[in-house]
């Protein structure tokens, strides 16, 4: 268990107890009580919380596809590569990488003016459902959010492709079928985990980009819960069982 991948999966279950932290109780609290009621600092500690923890989560996944990468590609120089100083360099510079980007976000749209409607329409503090209640114009904040998605999820999911093409083409050069199954048996679990969060996840950012004219209020919302509440649920699932 003090196997780099295990490290990283610790990490990945403190990301999740977080991220379920964060919303589920509310959530609970709206649906059994109605009490649909936050504060103004809850709801932005709320709302840097969740986005702060899903741009980890991001991270991790790739960090654990370039551990399958030397996993498997380079296997007798597992351990000299991926030594824990080199593991707790990668684990911080993708929250450090997190913090940063959310604290941006944060800040402008804390700056904004909020002087009419107070209602989110959302089952918790989402970024964009809170900038439209600005009085101001939220395009630049709404922007800012697009495109910074779009970098962090972008990079990472480039980086995991090009890890995960590498793997594919040292796994069928091997002579043995069973040889090549259990290779691709140990990236299983991984590949299971990045379709949980990040399928409903991008359909969520992109869903709600486009706005309510487009796409009914009530789908929105289902498919950011969808995105927040599954990665935590099934995640430990498929690694016991694979474990």
């Amino acid at each position: 268990l003090h196997q780099p991948m295990y490290n990283l999966l610790c990490v990945l279950a403190i990301v999740d107890i977080v991220m379920a932290s964060s919303v589920v109780p509310k959530m609970v609290s709206i649906f059994t009580s109605g009490d649909g009621s936050i504060s103004f600092n809850a709801c932005f500690t709320q709302m840097y919380f969740v986005h702060a923890i899903t741009a980890v989560e991001t991270g991790l996944l790739l960090a654990m596809a370039f551990d399958r990468y030397v996993a498997i590609c380079k296997p007798l120089h597992y351990k000299r590569i991926l030594t824990p100083q080199v593991m707790l360099g990668m684990t911080v510079t993708i929250t450090l990488r997190a913090i940063l980007t959310m604290s941006i976000l944060s800040w402008m749209v804390s700056h904004l003016p909020f002087c009419g409607s107070n209602v989110v329409l959302h089952s918790y503090c989402e970024h964009i459902a809170v900038a439209r209640l600005a009085c101001a114009d939220p395009t630049p904040s709404n922007l800012c959010s697009l495109l910074i998605s779009a970098i962090i999820v972008g990079s990472d999911v480039v980086f995991i492709a090009v890890s995960y093409n590498l793997i594919l083409r040292a796994v069928f050069g091997l002579s043995s079928k069973n040889a090549q199954l259990k290779a691709l048996s140990t990236c299983g679990s991984h590949v299971g985990v990045m379709a949980l969060y990040y399928l409903p996840g991008m359909a969520s950012v992109y869903v709600a980009w486009m706005g309510k004219d487009i796409v009914p209020l009530h789908t929105q919302v289902l498919l950011a819960d969808l995105y927040l509440v599954i990665p935590p649920t099934l995640n430990p699932i498929i690694y016991c069982v694979k474990t």
